[in-house]
C-alpha cells in the first residue's frame, strides 16, 4: 500500500534514477543499446524548453574566446614577422597553420567538449549552466591529444580511399565526452566511440545528417532560428551518447 504521507518525487529525482536504465560501455560496444531517429528528434526537442539561452550563452562565450584567440594570433604572427628576416618569416608562415590548429585545438577544445556535455545533462533533464563549459581545462592535454588523433586518423583515411575517412568521422564523434564523462585515454575513447557507432552507423550518420539540413535551414532567417536547432542539436547528442554509454553520477552533480 503506497504511504499517502509521503512526499512525491521530484523529476529530477526520478529523471537520475533513470541512468541505470540506460546505457553502459559494455551495452555500447556490444550495439545494446536503444536508438531510434524519430525517438531521439522528439525527446530533444521536448527539452529544449527552459534551456535555449543557457546554450545560446554558451555558442557566445565560446565566440567570444575563438575572436581573442584569432585576435591573440595576429599579434603574436605580427611580433615573430617584425623580428624575423624575410627568409625566416617564410618559414614559419609554412608552419603556422598546423600551429594554429594545434592551439585551437588545446585552447577551445575543453569548451567544444563542454557545449557536448551540457546536451548530455539537458538528456537526464538536469540543469545546464553555460558557464560549465569551461569547467574541463583539467583535461585539455588529452582532449588535445584525442583530438590531433582523430584529426590524423580521419586525413589518412579521406587520402587513402575516401570512404574510410568518411566512416571515421562518424564513428569518432562520441569519442570526447568519453575523455571527460568516462576519464577515458585518447586512443581508448577513440576506440570505445568507433566500436559503438559502428554497431548502428548508418542510424547514427542519418540523426546526424538530419540535424545539419535542420541547422542550415534555421541560419536562412537572420539566423533566430538557431536558438532552438542549437540546443535541439547538442541535446540529440546528449540523448544518444546517454542511450550508448550511459552518464555517470559525477557528470549530473
Amino acid at each position: 500500500m503506497s504511504n499517502v504521507y509521503q512526499a512525491p518525487e521530484s523529476n529530477l529525482i526520478k529523471d537520475g534514477e533513470q541512468e541505470g536504465g540506460y546505457g553502459s560501455i559494455e551495452k555500447a560496444l556490444s550495439g545494446d543499446y536503444e536508438f531510434s531517429i524519430g525517438s531521439v528528434l522528439s525527446e530533444a526537442w521536448d527539452k529544449v524548453g527552459g534551456c535555449k539561452w543557457q546554450f545560446f550563452l554558451s555558442f557566445l562565450l565560446y565566440s567570444v574566446v575563438v575572436v581573442l584567440f584569432m585576435v591573440g594570433m595576429s599579434v603574436i604572427v605580427g611580433a615573430l614577422g617584425a623580428s624575423m628576416q624575410p627568409d625566416e618569416g617564410s618559414a614559419v608562415l609554412m608552419f603556422l597553420p598546423i600551429l594554429m590548429q594545434a592551439g585551437f585545438s588545446l585552447v577551445l577544445m575543453p569548451m567544444i567538449t563542454g557545449i557536448f556535455i551540457m546536451g548530455i545533462r539537458r538528456s537526464m533533464g538536469v540543469p545546464v549552466a553555460a558557464t560549465s563549459i569551461f569547467s574541463y581545462y583539467s583535461k585539455m592535454l588529452p582532449l588535445f591529444l584525442t583530438s590531433i588523433l582523430m584529426m590524423l586518423m580521419i586525413m589518412l583515411g579521406l587520402f587513402l580511399l575516401v570512404l574510410p575517412g568518411i566512416y571515421l568521422m562518424i564513428a569518432y564523434y562520441m569519442a570526447m565526452p568519453l575523455v571527460v564523462e568516462k576519464g577515458m585515454g585518447p586512443w581508448e575513447a577513440l576506440e570505445t566511440s568507433r566500436k559503438a557507432v559502428s554497431k548502428r552507423w548508418f542510424s547514427v550518420a542519418g540523426l546526424f545528417i538530419i540535424l545539419g539540413i535542420i541547422i542550415s535551414i534555421s541560419m536562412l532567417p537572420m539566423g533566430i532560428g538557431m536558438l532552438w536547432s542549437s540546443p535541439l542539436y547538442m541535446i540529440s547528442y546528449g540523448i544518444l551518447y546517454r542511450n550508448m554509454f550511459g552518464v555517470e553520477a559525477e557528470t549530473l552533480a
